[in-house]
């Protein structure tokens, strides 16, 4: 008998300027069987998202070099399928407002509570065109 094939792991990039962030929520994510890749520059996470087209993001918005509502915008044409999530330290309104208006899927604030988080992922890879 031949098993059932496995549905293919979500593939989700992390950008946060906390590489104790990056550290604790990759293995939060590896830990669900997601495929992770983790990054504190904006410009190298938008370079690797051209090419490698993830189901999720999970974008911090206080960075230096570029904020998280500039990277969200610029991923819309690098790759429009990947559904963003947000994920801050600061809960400022007008930042959220325009973060959901800018079509992110959820937005937590840290920490979050990790089976929030991950079903926040789930659902994000659900409403992403390219995994249906």
């Amino acid at each position: 008998m031949v098993a059932p094939p496995r549905e293919q792991a979500l593939m989700v990039c992390l950008l946060d300027d906390d590489p104790s962030v990056l550290k604790a929520t990759r293995r939060l994510l590896l830990s669900a069987g997601m495929e992770v890749e983790a990054f504190d520059d904006p410009i190298l996470f938008l370079e690797h998202v051209r090419t490698h087209q993830p189901d999720v993001a999970l974008v911090d918005i206080w960075m230096p070099r570029m904020n998280g509502l500039e990277v969200q915008s610029r991923l819309r044409c690098e790759s429009p399928s990947t559904r963003v999530i947000i994920l801050t330290s600061k809960d400022d309104p007008s930042t959220r407002a325009q973060a959901m208006q800018g079509g992110a899927a959820a937005f937590f604030l840290k920490p979050a509570d990790d089976c929030e988080l991950l079903a926040g992922i789930e659902a994000a890879a659900a409403k992403n065109p390219s995994r249906n």
